[in-house]
């Protein structure tokens, strides 16, 4: 239960939400960027904001400024994601991409059980398995030995890694999630 999909620490860019149970979620993700032009056929890079460029392979459509881009073709290539856009026909049309944020709409994502998106879980109230409230989750830290859960509450701040001998449940829906703390946590 403690896999994530995306790495959301970034501000929000698209509005529209869905409501769940319990919470607001957004329809719209980010998903990655475009960091450039490939090829002379409109060919773009996206660096995926995700656990990799396998998982956004899988999408048809991508949602760039408001406007869904249809997928013709994908390919990986070195973490990336190297896509044709059916609207985007030459290196001319496909420039202006540069830059830009890719976005996924929520329904068309099929994840595993046990797999949520980290912007569902920000916020939350984190509790520890003797039911203490030690503040809300503010961030999730992707750092080289994995990640790590970036609590902030009136007794300072936590950083708990996210790892099932910390990290006991994730109540996406719900809001909540347990930790079990040790001595200087």
């Amino acid at each position: 239960m403690l896999c994530v999909t995306f790495f959301k620490n970034r501000p929000l860019q698209a509005g529209g939400t869905v409501r769940g149970e319990g919470n607001m979620k957004q329809q719209y993700l980010e998903a990655g960027q475009i960091v450039n032009t490939h090829g002379i056929r409109g060919e773009v890079r996206i660096v995926p904001w995700a656990d990799s460029a396998a998982f956004l392979r899988k999408f048809k459509t991508f949602y760039i400024d408001g406007n869904a881009f249809h997928v013709v073709r994908s390919s990986e290539h070195k973490r990336q994601l190297i896509v044709q856009f059916e609207e985007v026909t030459d290196i001319n049309a496909a420039m202006p991409l540069k830059g830009k944020t890719v976005f996924i709409d929520r329904a068309d994502a099929k994840l595993p059980r046990g797999r949520f998106f980290i912007q569902d879980i920000l916020g939350a109230e984190v509790v520890t398995d003797d039911g203490l409230s030690i503040g809300k989750l503010t961030d999730v830290l992707d750092l080289p030995g994995g990640q790590v859960y970036e609590v902030k509450g009136p007794e300072g701040e936590h950083l708990i890694p996210a790892v099932p001998e910390f990290v006991k449940n994730v109540d996406v829906d719900g809001g909540v999630i347990t930790v079990h703390l040790i001595e200087g946590m």
